[in-house]
């Protein structure tokens, strides 16, 4: 079997799987109908993917590397200072999230794993099987480079003055990312009708661009702080 043969096999198996658990959800679908879909044996479906566990961490690690293309697309930008880059992530991000449902629950589902994974005692109620999956133990390694991308869009919007000298660029973007996972999550109940807070989905996005903005560039403009050489004795 060429190269070439087992890459689109693969492709057509993942988008079968995706097409499903779009369709299903991840629980109702079988790996019959995943083989048919792909229109290949359900014996050869598992000579690429072990079990059903295996493939949805594949979707999810195709996944990561989607939201992975879209931070290194604006990262990519030209003639932006580190502010408008992550501005225009924020408009991006949510798109996102808003057009590729299933990949995107997808990543926050391996998000919450890995708060089980990282704790022993709490790893054992994890599927054995998930554990076992080449593409989780790919996962353990990539995961972390959307935000590599986005510290580094923090870091240049210090250096060019657009955003605060004070600020810290690790936990400035990963609280940017929780925001947005925040947003994300609560935009259901902000765009249901029968509420009683007054907000509208159509002003809270531009507000929350906003208020994003006016956290990164701070009260005055920002400037690089004076260094203050002293001794040690």
């Amino acid at each position: 079997m060429g190269a070439q043969e087992r890459t689109q096999r693969e492709k057509a198996i993942l988008e079968s799987a995706i097409k499903l658990f779009n369709e299903k959800g991840y629980h109702a679908t079988k790996m019959d109908e995943v083989a048919k879909g792909a229109k290949i044996s359900k014996g050869l479906t598992y000579f690429y993917f072990k079990n059903k566990e295996d493939l949805y961490m594949a979707v999810t690690r195709k996944a990561f590397e989607g939201l992975k293309d879209v931070f290194r697309d604006v990262f990519r930008t030209k003639n932006k200072n580190g502010l408008q880059m992550l501005v225009d992530l924020v408009q991006k991000y949510l798109d996102y999230s808003q057009e590729n449902r299933m990949y995107y629950q997808a990543i926050l589902n391996f998000m919450g794993m890995l708060n089980l994974y990282n704790n022993h005692e709490l790893r054992k109620s994890i599927d054995p099987l998930i554990l076992e999956s080449e593409h989780f133990q790919k996962l353990l390694d990539i995961h972390h480079d959307c935000g590599k991308f986005g510290i580094q869009m923090v870091s240049l919007g210090i250096k060019d003055g657009s955003i605060r000298p004070e600020l810290q660029p690790e936990i400035t973007f990963y609280t940017i990312w929780s925001m947005l996972i925040g947003y994300e999550r609560l935009s259901g109940p902000v765009n249901y009708e029968n509420k009683e807070i007054k907000i509208h989905i159509d002003n809270w996005k531009p507000g929350f661009i906003r208020l994003m903005q006016d956290m990164l560039k701070g009260s005055i403009q920002a400037s690089r702080p004076n260094v203050v050489q002293g001794s040690l004795f």
